[in-house]
């Protein structure tokens, strides 16, 4: 009995803290308005909640974006999808190095509110964050 209350506390503990999903009602208007104002023509926008932080994610030109905004409806950063070709040339050489045979599933761009660029490249159920130059920062579990 008590592996089994360990086994459930620890699966409440992922799924808290990986983000849950909210439907588009639950989202309070102030979010909404700060999305449809840097991104009016946004459709199709999946909610996500991050610890206090709500996430929209859309298509745009047929590019995934997402988009993560504050509870007072300030935008702390923008991510858009971009082709691994498009990786800075560091990235795709310490994942050459690194994750050697292991092949990139998807890679991003992220911008934060303040401009700063940092790169993302998913591997093996891993976010590989990077530099705006390529530089590694950390991994972090997708």
């Amino acid at each position: 009995m008590k592996k089994l209350a360990m086994v459930l506390a620890l699966s409440m503990l992922t799924f808290i803290s990986f983000g849950q999903k909210v439907k588009d009602k639950n989202v309070p208007q102030i979010i909404k308005n700060a999305l449809h104002q840097k991104y009016p023509d946004a459709k199709g926008v999946k909610w996500d909640k991050e610890k206090n932080n709500y996430e929209a994610s859309f298509d745009k030109n047929n590019v995934d974006n997402s988009i993560l905004i504050t509870p007072e409806g300030k935008i702390i950063e923008m991510e858009t999808e971009i082709q691994i070709t498009e990786l800075p040339k560091n990235v795709t050489d310490y994942v050459k190095k690194h994750y050697t045979g292991q092949k990139n599933v998807e890679a991003a761009k992220i911008t934060d509110v303040n401009g700063k660029v940092t790169f993302e490249a998913e591997i093996k159920g891993k976010d590989l964050i990077f530099d705006s130059n390529g530089n590694f920062i950390k991994a972090t579990k997708d």
